[in-house]
């Protein structure tokens, strides 16, 4: 992978990779994205990302709870959603915003591959 892959991405595409770089649930791409995408429906994000999964340098999974061997309790990437899901899950307007509760269990999270980590790790 080179730098001209990364340099090739547009501004809307490098958010969702920086949040899967950053384990970041989906909520959080929305800010990152290029102007004008910000207020696109979640089904013409949703586009975007798959283009990203469907090169094989995102998967999105479902948070799930997390507890350390010495007791710490905290949060990680559960569950892969299989590829055959992501449209109608992601095509969900609930699945774009935080939490009210602030419980991120559940939510989806965005996790770089091992080719997606050779973009971001150029």
């Amino acid at each position: 992978m080179s730098q001209q892959e990364w340099e090739a991405l547009t501004q809307s595409e490098e958010a969702f990779m920086v949040n899967a770089y950053e384990i970041d649930i989906l909520p959080g791409v929305r800010g990152d994205l290029a102007a004008a995408d910000q207020p696109r429906p979640v089904g013409e994000l949703a586009d975007i990302l798959l283009a990203l999964v469907d090169r094989g340098w995102i998967e999105v999974h479902r948070v799930a709870p997390w507890h350390g061997p010495s007791g710490q309790v905290g949060i990680h990437p559960g569950a892969l959603v299989s590829r055959d899901r992501l449209p109608s899950v992601l095509g969900d307007p609930a699945n774009w915003e935080y939490p009210a509760d602030g419980d991120w269990t559940g939510a989806l999270t965005l996790v770089q591959t091992e080719a997606g980590k050779k973009i971001t790790h150029r």
